[in-house]
Formats: structure tokens, C-alpha cells, sequence
């Protein structure tokens, strides 16, 4: 399902569901109904939305692998009445894509992150939310749509965009102190959740990619790659160790045991935002907070 290329820059676009016959859907209040694909984006939908959106999520259960999830006829019935969709793209949420083509709407917009940053299907890495470069993107896009949908609000939906860039400033200074004071730090992951984070903080990632990809693909990694990442951990050869709490299974265990057994402080990252009152931007704080105290205190966060 996860395919191959490298991150490329920003290029705003909206993409727009298949054509078909209904009218504009809207909440019993008259508020714009809007569903996230997975609740980092719904975060970013309710605060550009504001009043004026009722959003819901699609995946929210952090507990839950978002590589197996399956829709069920209530998440298909919640994705048919939406005027508004915002979803991952690059295959993680496919079945957002299927729902949408079996009950097309002419007036839904459908907003995907991989078509607003222009990425293309053989980008190897679908977690896009961990790039600092992505929710900005992805929130004038919205706004743009809430625009379209309620003319009368744009001036309302522009001043929640500009609140909402203001606010991911204290994320992207903190990651550019990080990386000024912390540059090449070496990290082991289980799989690529938070690389785009890690590749903006300027750390250096010892994981060999193939191991990485494996894992996340619910395969077995090849022996090479597993000796490369072992010695990681028994060489003391990583300053963290960031393991994805929402995937677990006999080769991450062993990995979790080999770095406490070294000593390598663990960071807990997520592919859905956390439950605890996170927003979108309070989250990716935390997650950098938490990477931040790894390596200057050595003391682990294995959850937020």
C-alpha cells in the first residue's frame, strides 16, 4: 500500500468528488457538515470552521491501527451526509475514496493532503501530518471551501486561517531550535509515523528504511535490516528510540525491550492525534516536547 518517493513543497489544490445528484448537506443547527478522515485533520477543520462547521472524525480510537481499519455502514452514512471531506490520501485512507464514489454528491468537496501538497502516489511515507509544511496547506484549502460552501462567512473562515498559522508558530520555532541545538541526533524508529518530523528537527534516522517500510506494512523485515537495527540498540549507537504506539506487535516489543534494556529513552508517537484535549498543533508540541527531553534528560514518554 506504501509506495516510494521523497517529500516534495507545497501546491495548493482542491480535489473534488465525482459528480452526481443531492443537495448541499447541513446540520440541524444550519452548520456545514464536515468529516476528518482522521481527527488531526477534523482538529484543523473545527478551528477554521468555527461556528459555522459541525466536524466529526472517522478515526479517532488511538488504540486502534489505522493500516487495518474498516469502515463500517455508520462511518459510510456520517461520509455521505458531509458537504466538506478532508482526508490523508496516498492510499492510508482509501476506503474515504470508495465511500465517496458510492454516494456521489454534486456540492461535496472532497480536500485530500497528498493533492494539496502535489504529491505523487509513489511517495513513500503517507504520514503527512508530521510535516511541518502540511496543516497549513491542508487549512487554506479549507478555508477556500468553507468559502465556496458559505459565501457569506469567507471573511470569517480567512481570520480563523490566519489565527490557526499564527498558532503553528510556537511548533515550527521549537523545531527550529531543536534542531540548532540538537543537529544529527541519532534516532531509531519502528516505522516511518514521525520521519517528516525527525527530517525537519535535523535528526539523523539509523533505521534502515526497508525495516521501517516492512513493519509498517505488516511484513517481515529482511535479517540484514534486522542485525543494522539491533546493533543500534546494543551498540548504544541511538540517543531515542520512537515507536509507534498504535502498532504493536512481536517485532516492536523486542525492540521496546532492547532499548529499555540500554537504556535509550522511548518516545511514543501516534497516527491518530491522542485523546486528552490535544489539538492538532498541541499535539505535534508534545511530540517534539517529548523528543526534546529524550535526548537532553534521557527520560522516556511512552505516551502523551
Amino acid at each position: 500500500m506504501i509506495i516510494n518517493s521523497s517529500f516534495v513543497a507545497v501546491a495548493v489544490a482542491i480535489e473534488v468528488a465525482p459528480s452526481g445528484c443531492g443537495a448541499q448537506p447541513a446540520a440541524s443547527d444550519g452548520r456545514i457538515v464536515a468529516v476528518g478522515a482522521e481527527n488531526q485533520y477534523t482538529s484543523v477543520l473545527s478551528q477554521i470552521g468555527g461556528r459555522y462547521v459541525d466536524a466529526t472524525s472517522v478515526m479517532s480510537n488511538p488504540n486502534t491501527d489505522p493500516h487495518s481499519f474498516e469502515a463500517s455502514a455508520q462511518v459510510a452514512s456520517t461520509i455521505s451526509s458531509a458537504s466538506l471531506v478532508v482526508q490523508n490520501g496516498l492510499g492510508y485512507d482509501s476506503f474515504m475514496t470508495k465511500i465517496e464514489a458510492a454516494a456521489p454528491n454534486s456540492t461535496r468537496i472532497v480536500i485530500s493532503a497528498q493533492k494539496v501538497l502535489g504529491l505523487p502516489n509513489s511517495t513513500r511515507n503517507p504520514h503527512l501530518w508530521y510535516a511541518p509544511t502540511t496543516m497549513p496547506a491542508v487549512a487554506k484549502s479549507i478555508a477556500s471551501a468553507l468559502g465556496r460552501l458559505a459565501p457569506d462567512h469567507r471573511a470569517y473562515f480567512a481570520a480563523n486561517l490566519v489565527a490557526f498559522n499564527r498558532s503553528m508558530t510556537k511548533w515550527t520555532d521549537a523545531i527550529a531550535t531543536f534542531t540548532s541545538a540538537h543537529a544529527a541526533v541519532p534516532v531509531a524508529t519502528t516505522e516511518p509515523v514521525a520521519d517528516y518530523l525527525l527530517e525537519a528537527a535535523g535528526t539523523k534516522n539509523l533505521t534502515p528504511w526497508a525495516l521501517q517500510s516492512a513493519i509498517m506494512n505488516d511484513t517481515d523485515p529482511a535479517p540484514q535490516d534486522v542485525a543494522i537495527q539491533d546493533a543500534l540498540f546494543t551498540g548504544d549507537r541511538v540517543k531515542v528510540f520512537l515507536y509507534n504506539e498504535q502498532v504493536t506487535d512481536s517485532i516492536t516489543v523486542r525492540y521496546l525491550t532492547l532499548a529499555r534494556e540500554h537504556h535509550i529513552p522511548v518516545v511514543g508517537v501516534y497516527e491518530t492525534m491522542p485523546t486528552g484535549g490535544f489539538t492538532y498543533q498541541t499535539w505535534m508540541e508534545a511530540e517534539l516536547a517529548a523528543l526534546d527531553r529524550a535526548v537532553t534528560a534521557g527520560s522516556s514518554t511512552v505516551k502523551l
